[in-house]
């Protein structure tokens, strides 16, 4: 029988000889793009033209993730020995870029882009081999337990309690703006184990399996419509011991650390790019409010430029993520900069459909939807993605706090 350790050494050998890395850099495009265009079916593409979030259609989403993880491509920023590709910095951005130009659906990335890193640094051998299979494959759909009703900026005061009891932890409280917890079946907390320390020193990082008796989701619906946030709340919740992250009121370690990963782990470039390409569009377009203005071209080319700039940015993280360093105060630059033009770029979209980004179409957002439409096809998530981006500052930490943070260990201020 093989150790763990061995099991992952074999896999690696399986997964190099069945995905060949092409060396050069156009032929490794032109692979992933054969690819995509074999794998991605009419449906997956409509749920990705239709994504007004960050989030695709579930079911699309999760079907994307199955499919990606029997081709070997599951978590291509995880280690080899993890279930991750082994490519380098450019190959991996290569393939988040084409799969974003040819309309993938987004999977639900919690797991994969934000706890699946905090298992490989503070888990133990047991955890690992219990959680990180079933993130990568898709099975287990995780959530993120950190704000509560009053705790959100200022998330250490959290109030949600566990508990010690034997080898058990008792969890009681709530967790709000808990994204697709309705579609989760585990859920990573924050919780406070110990009352009579400072905030930050009685918190810790528990597991929690959302089928646990004593669990209650209520979602509820975002301005645009879609039915993406939650609120958890935990009565007499048992969970056991095995299923603490680090240790014992040292959460807020594990939590800083999962935090430059939300933040400085995504890749806001390549949707920005996207959303460029929408402009551009609008620009050519006889029936556009924006075609022949002198005024709106340059506000549109002085967007492309803070863009460029964002990702040389990005990359710069990506290398040094990839050196084993973690990305630190910069994630916080990028999470500002990121959202923010992403708003600014939904402005300049709503500016050039004028009243074609006005009717409501939320039926027509659905990846099975193929019948007419009220407005151009070009507009039908005009309005949805403008709505949806003024949440984008505001949530994994608001533009307020990243500029502090920005300007206490960066700036030195």
């Amino acid at each position: 029988m093989f150790s763990l350790a061995e099991h992952r050494t074999e896999r690696t050998r399986t997964v190099n000889a069945s995905n060949p890395i092409p060396t050069d850099y156009d032929t490794f495009r032109a692979s992933i793009r054969e690819f995509l265009k074999e794998a991605l079916t009419p449906e997956l593409i409509r749920a990705g033209e239709r994504t007004t979030s960050v989030f695709s259609d579930f079911e699309a989403g999760r079907q994307w993730q199955s499919i990606l993880h029997a081709k070997g491509w599951g978590a291509p920023e995880w280690p080899i020995e993890h279930g991750g590709t082994g490519w380098d910095i450019q190959q991996r951005y290569i393939f988040l870029e084409e799969c974003k130009l040819a309309n993938a659906p987004n999977p639900v990335m919690m797991g994969i882009q934000m706890l699946g890193p905090m298992l490989m640094h503070f888990g133990t051998e047991a955890q690992k081999t219990q959680f990180l299979p079933g993130i990568i494959s898709g099975d287990d759909v995780w959530c993120q337990g950190y704000s509560e009703p009053g705790s959100g900026s200022d998330l250490a005061s959290l109030k949600t309690t566990a508990e010690r009891d034997g080898e058990e932890y008792v969890v009681n409280g709530t967790k709000i703006w808990t994204s697709m917890a309705h579609h989760s079946n585990w859920i990573f907390c924050l919780v406070r184990t110990d009352k009579n320390v400072k905030p930050q020193a009685g918190i810790s990082f528990l597991l929690i399996d959302m089928a646990t008796p004593g669990i209650t989701v209520a979602p509820f619906p975002s301005l645009d419509g879609e039915v993406e946030q939650c609120q958890v709340f935990f009565e007499n919740v048992r969970v056991p011991v095995a299923n603490l992250l680090g240790e014992e009121n040292q959460g807020w370690t594990v939590a800083k650390y999962l935090l430059e990963f939300e933040r400085g782990g995504q890749h806001f470039t390549i949707e920005l790019k996207k959303q460029l390409g929408k402009l551009q569009r609008a620009m050519a377009n006889p029936n556009s409010r924006a075609i022949d203005d002198p005024t709106y071209a340059y506000r549109v080319a002085e967007t492309e430029i803070d863009v460029m700039a964002l990702e040389q940015t990005e990359l710069r993280i990506k290398g040094s993520l990839s050196a084993g360093d973690n990305p630190g105060a910069l994630s916080s630059l990028v999470k500002v900069s990121g959202t923010e033009l992403g708003q600014r770029c939904a402005e300049l979209l709503i500016e050039a459909a004028g009243q074609s980004a006005m009717p409501w179409q939320s039926d027509v957002l659905a990846p099975d939807y193929t019948g007419d439409t009220a407005a151009p096809a070009e507009c039908v998530t005009t309005m949805a993605e403008y709505i949806n981006s003024r949440a984008t500052t505001i949530y994994g930490g608001t533009a307020e706090i990243q500029r502090g943070i920005i300007a206490k260990h960066v700036l030195g201020l």
